[in-house]
């Protein structure tokens, strides 16, 4: 009688960690919003540094992108540390 006690339970703590599997399994939207989050913060400041560094070299005379690409620079590593900083959490 003892082997089939142990037995049901061991089935229903099985039983119990699929259920606690399947509902901590990320969905295909959730998965989605996270790779897009992932992209919005590395994207974004390289984009406002393109815009601020294009500015700057707009208010100097002559062709210059030497302001643009110094700012999309950082704007790539501003992006780098703020996703290795979501991902850390």
């Amino acid at each position: 009688m003892g082997s089939q006690n142990d037995l049901g339970n061991q089935a229903e703590r099985q039983a119990q960690r699929m259920k606690k599997a399947e509902h901590e399994r990320s969905t295909l939207l959730g998965q989605t919003v996270y790779i897009g989050t992932l992209g919005l913060l590395f994207v974004l400041p390289m984009v406002g540094g393109a815009y601020f560094g294009r500015w700057l070299d707009s208010l100097v005379a002559g062709y210059s992108v030497r302001w643009t690409m110094s700012f999309i620079f950082i704007g790539v590593m501003i992006g780098a540390i703020n996703v290795y900083l979501f991902i850390k959490d």
